[in-house]
């Protein structure tokens, strides 16, 4: 606000005088004098208002000394020049979160016990693959998410050895690397990037679980990770994903052109409950069809005469056709949380067993995953969670699971006891893979979580492989503790 002075309003009295030289010399008209009277009274009394203005600005607040005054002017000026600093840098609505949970195991079959924290993945780098009681935990993870001025957010997920960058990218420590850009408005977004699978109602990270391991669906029926570009829309309660992107895969290699569409569909009912539904369909990569002599490591890969099935060279090849639907609901109010989750699934030339032709056949399959928490104490929860897959068709064989596999249970069984898996062996059929699932987890403080957790894996037929023994069973025994410390 500009403060009007004597010296500033002087000019316009002046020209007052001035337009009237003639008056002035003959004898002011006694009405203009009286107009410069009052315009005199005037200039004083805006001079006495802009003085209490001056007093009432430098006045010291009310129970403030002279000294703390001059401290808080002080503060005022650090403050400024702090967050003018946070803005060069970059700081400003950037957010640093991260988590740990060394984590215990117990495996029956693989006569295995003992702590697993950050270990590898990859089966090229000394790690053992992805396996149930191996999947994401015992990790070391920092996030870090930025949001834009103008609404756009960037986001970095690191996870050593642990993530899903190590799962389908080997080395790559890179779990998600993702940005969010606002198109017509901050509801509808242009998303892109590494984004790990949002299927059904289980998330990769702990910190979003109630329980240490996941459950069969998410362990083998649905991708890992997606990469590529899409739309992100709010509307109301309902929020949609949609994105072209190569599936379990940062690169295409030679030959595969065709990516897949992938999409999640979220409808928030309430306050206590919701549902949701996504899906995959275009090409994937296809271990089955990769192999040319199909061994796995005792892998029932038979003619029906016994000699071993050899891949023809138009099924040579990386990329086939899947179709993946899943469809997840859930119910959490007061100390109860209920949800569940049915999925579906087919890929071509990816079943365990070829047919009369030595042609490979698609895999297929379905499953359901059901779970209820109760809080026993605000800090004290136990959780439940019971899962079926039914693997029947063609010998088995599942999203990236292409051959028998006798650790995590899949594929054709001992049907015939013999000790081995073979073509003597009901090799039509694999086995149907159920769980239970148990735990508690307690909440010790904001930022810490004790859990712990007893699961029984069960097969319709002897496929778990006793290391003791070198026996098949049906069924097999896991224990798990972890401390989770977030922040």
């Amino acid at each position: 606000m500009i403060r009007p002075t004597r010296l500033a309003l002087l000019p316009v009295a002046l020209a007052v005088c001035l337009a009237f030289p003639t008056l002035a010399r003959a004898g002011v008209n006694e009405d203009i004098l009286n107009e410069l009277k009052a315009l005199k009274s005037r200039m004083a009394e805006l001079e006495k208002k802009l003085e209490a203005q001056d007093a009432k600005i430098t006045e010291i607040p009310q129970g403030m000394t002279v000294e703390q005054q001059q401290d808080f002017n002080r503060i005022t000026v650090k403050t400024e020049a702090m967050e003018d600093a946070r803005d060069a840098l970059g700081l400003k609505n950037l957010k640093i979160s991260g988590y740990m949970d060394p984590t215990f195991i117990y495996n029956q079959r693989q006569d295995r016990a003992g702590f697993q924290f950050l270990n590898r993945v990859d089966t090229g780098n000394g790690g053992d693959g992805y396996n149930y009681d191996n999947s994401y935990f015992g990790a070391a993870v920092i996030d870090f998410t930025k949001e834009t001025d103008g609404g756009s957010r960037w986001r970095l997920t690191l996870a050593p050895n642990r993530g899903v960058g190590s799962v389908f990218d080997t080395n790559s420590p890179i779990q998600e690397a993702s940005v969010s850009i606002p198109l017509t408005d901050l509801q509808t977004r242009l998303i892109a990037g590494q984004i790990p699978d949002w299927s059904g109602y289980e998330y990769l990270q702990p910190t979003l679980n109630k329980l240490i391991t996941h459950n069969l669906l998410f362990d083998f029926t649905l991708p890992t990770a997606y990469t590529g570009a899409g739309l992100e829309l709010t509307s109301g309660k309902w929020l949609t994903k949609v994105m072209l992107a190569n599936v379990n895969a940062s690169k295409r290699s030679a030959g595969e052109t065709a990516p897949a569409v992938a999409y999640r569909v979220d409808y928030a009912k309430g306050e206590f409950q919701g549902f949701g539904f996504a899906g995959v369909h275009g090409k994937a990569m296809n271990f089955r069809a990769d192999e040319v002599a199909i061994d796995n490591g005792g892998a029932p890969a038979f003619n029906p005469d016994g000699s071993p099935a050899y891949v023809h060279p138009e099924d040579q090849g990386r990329d086939t056709r899947i179709d993946l639907f899943e469809f997840d609901a859930y119910f959490i109010r007061g100390d109860w949380t209920v949800q569940g989750q049915w999925s579906i699934g087919r890929q071509d030339k990816a079943a365990i067993t070829s047919d009369a032709n030595i042609n490979l056949r698609p895999a297929q399959w379905w499953g359901l995953s059901a779970l209820a928490a109760y809080k026993f104490q605000p800090r004290l929860e136990g959780t439940v969670r019971a899962d079926f897959i039914n693997n029947r068709k063609n010998g088995g064989g599942l999203l990236g699971y292409t051959g028998n596999d006798e650790r995590n249970g899949l594929g054709v069984a001992d049907t015939n006891r013999d000790g081995l898996i073979d073509a003597l062996d009901d090799t039509e059929h694999g086995v149907n893979r159920s769980a239970l699932t148990v735990g508690l987890s307690y909440l010790y403080n904001l930022n810490t979580t004790f859990k712990f957790e007893y699961r029984l894996d069960h097969a319709s037929g002897p496929v778990f492989l006793d290391v003791k023994n070198g026996s098949y069973k049906k069924d097999n025994q896991l224990i798990g503790a972890s401390v989770l410390v977030s922040f």
